[in-house]
């Protein structure tokens, strides 16, 4: 199903096949319209000021945690925290859910091809609690082992972090049969969203999920914003992240009480304009239709999949149904030789571990190269990365 949005992305110009959605996605005109219109006519703090502007913007903010929470199918606006980003949301379930919850002897469930944002945080809080993490490996097509990760799961796992789509291969979780399995031995589940809600409609509750994370300018939206999203009975049972303003009911040196969530875990002036922007990104992806986004993009990998097959030398990676992401090695071509050869002929794509060296290791290679796609991509991108590879084959033999 193709989609015909190319003249809304002014920094895609023609002939330019921009591969590389998964890393971060290129912002459309309504994004970049709602950010210029914040900064430059109706920019003002928020939460603080009782002059109007101020007011008006602290409107605006709370309606894009509204917007969150309709895009997710929250319970409501007050299970919506804003973060930096889907590290920041990981690392603050780490620091405050698992951190306080976790003792030694507990442990924590992960699977080979997290991003090193859902393995780092929970080793350092492992490290902390004297917790233990065991990891699940994949099928024989790159997805997450569920009947092994049903086989493994013990009552002393009390948390389970699995990427909802992974950033390398595409395989999409059975997100609502991994958090039955989590809860049949009581442990909750967390779920890395961030390439899933730029192409899947997300519903937390038909997940039955009990944190989910995602990061905006993968969305469409600007960098140094994204959102958690976690039951508001977990949320309550959480110590605050960071000191500081905003974050607080009443401050004395000699106590200080936390505001409620979420604003317990917002403490200083927010990324206000980020949040605006991020609001515009989710009416933009949904204008559109997450269910024609998803169709537009499994084509596209279909096709590429397809005359990658066609290539003796070229290995494919991940299953056939992958969300978007197309991973690939060239027999005897280093990743970082592949994405310089395909830039000359103006093709963007990714190459290296991509954040993921224990599941480059599980694929026994030290990088892939990854072709993946957008709502801006179409047909002749795939054209011109297939002709790029071809001519990597010829310059190398």
């Amino acid at each position: 199903m193709a989609l015909d949005v190319l003249a809304d992305f002014p920094a895609i110009p023609e002939g330019w096949a921009y591969l590389d959605t998964a890393a971060t996605a290129q912002k459309p005109r309504p994004v970049i319209d709602a950010i210029t219109r914040a900064y430059g006519e109706t920019y003002a703090t928020v939460h603080r000021g009782v002059y109007q502007r101020s007011a008006d913007m602290t409107l605006a903010y709370e309606a894009a945690r509204k917007r969150v929470a309709t895009f997710l199918n929250a319970r409501s606006p007050d299970e919506v925290v804003f973060v930096r980003g889907a590290t920041e949301g990981i690392n603050l379930v780490a620091h405050s859910w698992a951190g306080t919850h976790l003792k030694a002897g507990d442990r924590i469930l992960l699977s080979t091809l997290e991003h090193h944002s859902n393995i780092v945080p929970w080793q350092l809080v492992a490290e902390r609690t004297g917790a233990e993490i065991d990891v699940i490996p994949l099928t024989m097509d790159g997805r997450i082992d569920l009947d092994a990760m049903a086989d493994m799961l013990t009552p002393q796992h009390k948390l389970v972090a699995l990427g909802h789509v992974s950033n390398v291969l595409g395989s999409i979780l059975d997100a609502r049969h991994a958090a039955d399995l989590a809860h049949a031995v009581g442990a909750k589940l967390l779920l890395d969203g961030c390439q899933a809600v730029p192409r899947l409609a997300v519903d937390v509750q038909a997940l039955d999920c009990d944190f989910y994370v995602f990061s905006g300018h993968k969305l469409y939206g600007p960098t140094g914003i994204g959102a958690l999203w976690a039951r508001a009975e977990l949320l309550e049972s959480m110590p605050p992240y960071q000191g500081g303003g905003s974050m607080i009911d009443r401050v004395t040196f000699e106590r200080t009480t936390y505001a409620p969530p979420p604003g317990r875990f917002e403490a200083g002036t927010p990324h206000i304009v980020g949040v605006v922007g991020l609001h515009a990104a989710i009416d933009y992806v949904e204008s559109i239709g997450l269910d024609r986004i998803h169709a537009h993009e499994t084509a596209l990998v279909r096709e590429t999949r397809e005359a990658l097959a066609g290539l003796n030398s070229v290995t494919v990676f991940g299953p056939e149904d992958s969300a978007g992401i197309v991973s690939f090695a060239v027999e005897g071509v280093h990743p970082h030789d592949v994405a310089t050869i395909l830039d000359e002929g103006q093709v963007a794509i990714r190459a290296g571990h991509h954040c993921a060296q224990p599941l480059m290791e599980a694929l026994g290679v030290e990088a892939t190269a990854r072709a993946s796609f957008g709502v801006y991509n179409g047909p002749q991108d795939v054209a011109a990365l297939v002709k790029g590879i071809e001519r990597v084959t010829r310059i190398f033999g």
